[in-house]
């Protein structure tokens, strides 16, 4: 087997690869590819699924005669492949209906049709095999705060929430919601702009048990915050149902470059999170690639977003293993049993004992901590020389 082969459930949207590379000062370079051409290509880089909006799949002006030919064609394609669809969401950002915002519109009849639009993506992706449905709110937000109350806004995000849950229960799906968060771009401020947001957002709805989180790499980065970090509050919380995976240039627009392209290093201590805590979900890519390439070169793009992940994997376990680093954070996360007994559950007594207990703060302060070394050491591993 080749080394580095894609070995972990990694997935690609069919609007990554499906990318023609037309940016705002520039038409599409390549030409656009049908669901099936795109779940070949997937099929021969080696990736495990393909992820889809509902009008990625199907036009939103389909007939309901050309909406099932096409869903039967892509369903013979995952089965001639073997790909599977982990994940579907709905396109609420791209028609002019959804210009003021989808669940937060002020408009009723742009709310309702939100909800209408969602059911009918919600069983078209649990037709294909979706067991989790992204939310990603791209125009749900403002340019100007006189438009929009934002404490409106927010329970009118909640009322949707709640009321596609219980549709989803009330149907019998298998099925999982996760909340993606970015702070801007469409709008000029988007509603929950951080993973941190969308947590707190969470514990407020009817079934907050059906409900987590897909962070981001590029949106976080977006803000300038660190994106391992938003990852560890998900996973501590059992709330990282999805990630999805790209490189983003700290504070730029969102560029959705391969991963690992720009911050290798974060790159590493993200892969590293993810495997010493046994993160198993779909590893998706919403990434594409650049507009220098031709179809060649999305295969490119698609096989490096893999082989970087693998590699880093790779560096984590080496990480991991390394007798001088290990020893160094031993000696850094060393116990005092001294302590012990002023940690864990409160009680009176323990806390008259902490405020009594003298400690020697000076002593203390001087102790060299040797992180210049271990952080030394973290770039060896990852440049290959160690």
């Amino acid at each position: 087997m080749t080394k580095y082969a894609p070995t972990k459930k990694f997935t690609f949207g069919l609007w990554t690869v499906g990318n023609t590379g037309a940016d705002p000062f520039g038409d599409s370079v390549r030409k656009k590819k049908s669901p099936v051409e795109l779940v070949h290509l997937l099929a021969e880089v080696g990736a495990y699924g393909v992820n889809f909006h509902d009008n990625d799949l199907v036009p939103i002006d389909a007939t309901p005669a050309e909406r099932d030919q096409i869903v039967s064609d892509f369903k013979k394609a995952l089965k001639e492949t073997g790909l599977v669809v982990p994940m579907a969401t709905t396109n609420l950002f791209a028609s002019p209906i959804f210009k003021d915002g989808a669940f937060t519109a002020n408009d009723p009849k742009v709310r309702a049709y939100a909800l209408q639009k969602t059911m009918n993506a919600i069983d078209l992706g649990v037709e294909c095999g979706a067991k989790i449905y992204v939310f990603w709110g791209g125009r749900e937000g403002t340019e100007s705060d006189a438009t929009k109350d934002p404490v409106t806004a927010i329970k009118r995000n909640r009322e949707a929430m709640n009321f596609l849950t219980e549709y989803v229960i009330d149907q019998g799906y298998d099925l999982r919601f996760a909340l993606e968060a970015k702070p801007n771009e469409p709008r000029g401020n988007i509603y929950n702009a951080t993973t941190g947001n969308m947590l707190a957002f969470i514990e407020t709805l009817d079934h907050p048990e059906m409900v987590g989180v897909n962070p981001e790499v590029a949106h976080e980065h977006m803000a300038g915050l660190n994106f391992t970090h938003h990852v560890a509050q998900a996973l501590e919380a059992g709330k990282l149902w999805h990630i999805d995976l790209n490189d983003q240039a700290f504070g730029r627009y969102d560029q959705d470059f391969r991963f690992g392209m720009v911050n290798l290093k974060s790159a590493f201590f993200l892969v590293k999170l993810l495997e010493d805590y046994n993160y198993e979900g779909p590893l998706h890519y919403d990434a594409h690639a650049m507009r220098t390439e031709d179809y060649e070169g999305v295969k490119d793009f698609a096989r490096g977003c893999m082989r970087t992940y693998m590699i880093l994997k790779e560096k984590a376990e080496m990480f991991n293993a390394d007798p001088e680093i290990q020893a160094l954070l031993a000696e850094i996360n060393a116990e005092d049993p001294e302590m012990d007994a002023f940690f864990g559950p409160y009680s009176r007594e323990k806390a008259i004992a902490l405020k009594n207990h003298g400690f020697d703060r000076c002593g203390i302060a001087k102790r060299g901590l040797k992180y210049e070394r271990l952080d030394q050491l973290t770039n060896e591993i990852i440049l290959g020389v160690r």
